[in-house]
């Protein structure tokens, strides 16, 4: 029987980054081969989410829909006054809420990820990347889950579509890479520090409200300078109005966003590579 010979590793204390195409191969080899344990872990985290949860799929569901009724009974009391809304209220808030929640997953699904991981990475040599693409499967499994919301939600609303849904998967995982960028960027300091994890729940709770989920766009007033400052804003948008109406409102700041995300997520790769073997060495000192 044959076997085949181990990758040769050679540890130096040059740093990669002056062997960049060096550090490429291994980015490379280290992605592909990572993929068959991320699906392990993947099928791994999916049974325990759901395994351990009384009410099961019911909570990828009660979120977008108790916000929903909360903000449109809120409406009707005139407590709030939102403008009008390309979709009814309600369907325009729970579509708007279900891909916000996928974005906050794709934010928090990295930091979690490496601290739940913290004992295996002290005693295990594996590629880290299969942590983090483990996550973003996850991401989509459960984004999956609540397409079956959305399209009840469209049947009963009776939502009309526009050939431009075929292009809706696009936008979404734009914004899934926004969320993954910015996770993996903080996952390092997650696993040194705590108040990452509790930062975050704090300051997304803040950025729902900068972010047009509960009401449309703003177009007057320095809110709406903030809104639109907000990275979030174009991507979510944009694959709310793919998915419904087809009318682009800013394709230009999609673009921008999406392109600043692409290479943000390529860099933060390579700092989060550089970044563990020193985290690892300080959590298991």
């Amino acid at each position: 029987m044959k076997f085949n010979p181990l990758p040769e590793v050679v540890y130096t204390p040059e740093s990669m980054l002056r062997r960049p195409v060096q550090l490429s191969k291994l980015m490379w080899r280290d992605l592909l081969a990572s993929r068959e344990l991320a699906w392990r872990l993947l099928v791994r985290n999916i049974s325990a989410q759901y395994r351990q949860s009384f009410l099961g799929i019911a909570w990828a569901f009660l979120p977008p829909i108790l916000m929903a009724a909360g903000f449109t009974l809120a409406g009707e009391a005139k407590v709030i006054q939102v403008g009008p809304t390309d979709l009814p209220y309600p369907a325009y808030v729970m579509f708007s809420m279900t891909l916000w929640q996928t974005f906050v997953e794709a934010l928090n699904g990295p930091v979690q990820a490496v601290i739940t991981a913290k004992p295996m990475l002290a005693r295990v040599n594996f590629p880290r990347e299969a942590i983090i693409l483990a996550k973003v499967g996850e991401v989509l499994f459960n984004f999956a889950i609540k397409l079956i919301l959305i399209v009840a939600l469209f049947l009963w609303f009776r939502i009309p579509v526009s050939w431009t849904v075929i292009l809706a998967p696009v936008a979404l995982i734009h914004l899934i890479m926004l969320g993954t960028f910015i996770g993996t960027l903080l996952s390092p300091l997650g696993v040194l520090y705590q108040d990452v994890s509790k930062a975050l729940s704090m300051i997304t709770g803040f950025w729902l409200f900068m972010t047009p989920v509960i009401y449309p766009v703003p177009t007057e007033g320095a809110f709406s300078v903030l809104v639109k400052l907000n990275p979030v804003t174009p991507l979510l948008v944009t694959t709310r109005e793919l998915a419904t109406t087809g009318v682009i409102s800013d394709a230009s700041g999609f673009w921008i966003v999406s392109v600043l995300t692409f290479m943000g997520l390529l860099l933060t790769w390579v700092a989060f590579r550089l970044a563990m073997p020193y985290v690892i060495e300080r959590v298991s000192s």
